[in-house]
């Protein structure tokens, strides 16, 4: 059972990344089935959503609404690729202006102890705990039906202006992609860094 559990996990990560076909829709039983993990049911709900390959083996979107999971999925993304960023740039030893000396010394695997002995965590909680709240707001009116959609803040919509239909499908299926993959990558260079315990590139 564990086997056929990993393998299904590492079967969807792959298949998470492959492109959405255009061909012909399948038939028959084919049409039920999940193009991620072929022997399990496709989720219906997940359909129209860019980036789509049936990947929810759990069937997490037959009891959540899948606009909230597909934010959720947009927000952890966009916060890997700026935590990869972060974690290797510290660990090339870049630092911002005003941090504290008593830190200098910390990797990014070790910051966590560090921030605790200076007493700076609690800061990071509070700010998490501001942008959660603010970010909820936009969430809490796309459930109720504002039209709003999943993970837009406004944020670089200037850039899209004229663009056709396309053109903006195809950016929002390199961001998710991007985001999948960001979130692959942190999982990644985090166990890297502590099982060897070495700088960047971690081996």
């Amino acid at each position: 059972m564990m086997k056929a559990a990993v393998l299904a996990s590492l079967v969807g990560s792959a298949a998470a990344f492959a492109p959405a076909s255009t061909g012909r829709a399948a038939t028959g039983l084919a049409a039920d089935k999940s193009a991620a993990v072929p022997f399990l049911p496709n989720p219906v709900n997940c359909e129209g959503y860019v980036g789509n390959v049936g990947f929810d083996p759990l069937g997490i979107s037959n009891y959540f609404p899948t606009d909230y999971l597909r934010e959720a999925e947009l927000k952890h993304g966009r916060m890997c690729q700026l935590a990869w960023v972060g974690y290797v740039a510290v660990d090339l030893g870049v630092r911002i202006p005003g941090y504290p000396e008593a830190m200098s010394g910390a990797t990014s695997a070790s910051a966590h102890d560090a921030a605790v002995d200076f007493g700076a965590l609690g800061n990071v909680f509070v700010w998490i705990a501001i942008a959660e709240m603010t970010s909820w707001l936009g969430v809490a009116q796309m459930l109720q039906g504002s039209g709003r959609a999943p993970g837009d803040f406004g944020f670089g919509a200037q850039y899209l202006e004229g663009k056709s239909e396309e053109y903006i499908e195809n950016m929002k299926l390199k961001e998710i992609t991007h985001c999948r993959l960001a979130m692959l990558a942190f999982s990644g260079v985090v166990t890297q860094s502590v099982l060897f315990d070495k700088g960047f590139p971690y081996f």
